[in-house]
């Protein structure tokens, strides 16, 4: 069965496109708006809501950032099944306002001076809340577009699910920026630094409201009407009948978000404390480079249309494997070579990052897509993605050795190259067909 034998898809007209993509978008950036003010203000937070001297209290808050993680595929479990039944747009609407009500609460914490222990601990458990809304949110918001994305363009429309990574992410850095320019480090520690958690707050309410006046994509409401009987996808008939792309999904994610993470979310801690640069100016190397980055990754979506999914992947893990080790140690001789670094790092990992909703829940039929990739893609992150700062820090300081990161980045991409040797081609190819069921006519 090819493509071309697959009934057509609905028609979307272009507004209720743009809808679609501006409401995926829009909460994928309140959520990493979240993980850019935590990674960009990890210093102020450290020294405002934990104990002990200043390396220890950061590594507490390292360890923090990736306890969210550890609930990431309870999430997955519990949102995926949810939203393979009710529906897409549901499940969405509920993520966004739970993950920006969470990191609102962030900036209403008492300091450790004022409570002690407590502090830390509600960090904890809003953490926590945080990672079980973002089970949901990013495979639901994927699925989501690509559902509704012409099968031809999909590379293309689901770029932008990216592109509100990062600019989600470069916001939460420039807010702590500017912050930090305008008010000087006594201001931040002291109260600086919860202004830009508080912000989160009304702009969940935007994501909110904007995501329940979209209609469910079209081919969830056609597979609606054509099943008599719907239940719930369990994680037993997952593994059962879907254990393929799963695995394929988990070995993509592990290199994925260790590249991802390290780069991004650890990147302004590791310039500041294991390179010496600044504080000012371990922000301003990240933002510089994802605002590059984001020109980049519509082109890259559209170019995946055009030459496949696989060729994007195969050539961003063997660049990275060749070349993150002299980047890194480009890196390690200032402000200008760290730039520059940053800036090759990031154009090497944006045909990955550019082309995740299009290639991960194209691997799933749509009856178990939101679940399948929801529990495949948080189970791998909770255990790779969201522990690389941690991992790369600690390694450092076992070894002494500032690339060790790298190191960890070359070792991801080595199991995603294995991952993409079993990941059949579904650039074109319609949602309704199953990939794994026709290896001979997907592969290229």
């Amino acid at each position: 069965m090819t493509a071309a034998a697959l009934p057509p898809s609905h028609s979307v007209d272009s507004a209720q496109l743009r809808r679609a993509v501006g409401a995926s978008a829009l909460g994928n950036a309140v959520e990493w708006f979240d993980y850019g003010i935590y990674a960009y203000g990890l210093t102020f937070i450290s020294a405002a809501l934990f104990p002990g001297e200043t390396e220890e209290a950061v590594l507490f808050a390292l360890a923090t950032f990736a306890i969210s993680f550890l609930v990431r595929p309870l999430g997955g479990l519990f949102w995926g099944p949810m939203g393979d039944r009710i529906g897409r747009k549901a499940v969405l609407a509920m993520t966004i306002l739970l993950m920006a009500g969470a990191t609102f609460a962030v900036g209403l914490i008492p300091s450790y001076a004022s409570i002690g222990f407590w502090a830390p601990s509600i960090l904890i458990v809003l953490r926590l809340l945080q990672g079980f809304s973002t089970g949901g949110e990013y495979g639901g918001a994927a699925t989501f577009m690509a559902e509704y994305a012409p099968d031809d363009r999909r590379g293309f429309f689901g770029s932008f699910l990216e592109f509100g990574t990062l600019a989600g992410f470069s916001a939460g850095a420039a807010l702590m920026l500017g912050f930090s320019l305008s008010l000087g480090d006594a201001a931040m520690q002291d109260w600086g630094w919860r202004i830009p958690f508080l912000i989160a707050g009304p702009i969940g309410l935007v994501g909110m409201y904007v995501r329940s006046k979209m209609e469910d994509t079209p081919i969830f409401r056609e597979e609606m009407a054509a099943a008599e009987d719907r239940h719930p996808p369990t994680l037993a008939a997952l593994l059962r009948h879907h254990w393929r792309p799963m695995l394929v999904v988990s070995g993509l994610v592990i290199a994925l978000n260790v590249v991802n993470y390290s780069l991004l979310s650890y990147m302004p801690t590791y310039l500041q404390r294991r390179i010496g640069l600044g504080h000012d100016e371990a922000l301003l190397v990240p933002i510089i480079g994802m605002l590059f980055m984001m020109v980049f990754v519509p082109f890259a979506g559209g170019l995946s249309d055009r030459v496949g999914r696989r060729v994007m992947w195969r050539w961003s893990l063997l660049g990275l494997l060749l070349l993150v080790v002299p980047l890194y140690m480009l890196i390690g001789t200032g402000f200008v070579g760290a730039v520059i670094a940053f800036m090759v790092l990031g154009l090497l990992y944006v045909p990955q990052l550019a082309t995740i909703s299009a290639t991960f829940p194209a691997l799933f039929p749509t009856s178990v897509r939101f679940a399948g990739f929801a529990i495949a893609y948080n189970v791998a992150t909770s255990i790779f993605g969201g522990t690389a700062p941690m991992v790369g820090s600690g390694l450092i300081s076992m070894t002494g050795d500032p690339l060790m990161p790298a190191y960890y980045m070359m070792l991801a991409c080595i199991v995603g190259l294995i991952a993409l040797r079993y990941m059949p081609e579904t650039a074109g190819r319609s949602l309704r067909d199953d990939p794994f069921a026709h290896p001979a006519t997907t592969a290229r």
